[in-house]
């Protein structure tokens, strides 16, 4: 049996697109580890509004423990730079 993979959405208020580039390059070099950019959908540009919603991140839900460690200290070196992350894990209903 296949396990699925844990999934989430992170997020900061106030983070540009550069930023979230380089937290989501920095975070594939985590072996095990996917990322991308979630985008942010609008009808209109606006300079002064996130050009992205967050970054969605996707790992094995046994995942070795140092990867794990290694994924928490690169989330958490960016919110000591930036401010707290709002997380949310992603369930799928697919089995």
């Amino acid at each position: 049996m296949k396990v699925a993979p844990q999934k989430e959405h992170i997020f900061h208020p106030s983070l540009p697109l550069a930023v979230y580039r380089e937290i989501s390059a920095h975070l594939r070099q985590v072996q095990g580890v996917k990322t991308g950019l979630l985008e942010r959908h609008s009808s209109s540009f606006d300079y002064n509004t996130r050009q992205v919603k967050g970054l969605w991140i996707e790992y094995p839900k046994n995942l070795d423990s140092f990867y794990q460690e290694r994924l928490e200290e690169i989330l958490a070196y960016y919110a000591g730079l930036y401010g707290s992350w709002n997380r949310q894990s992603i369930y799928d209903n697919e089995q």
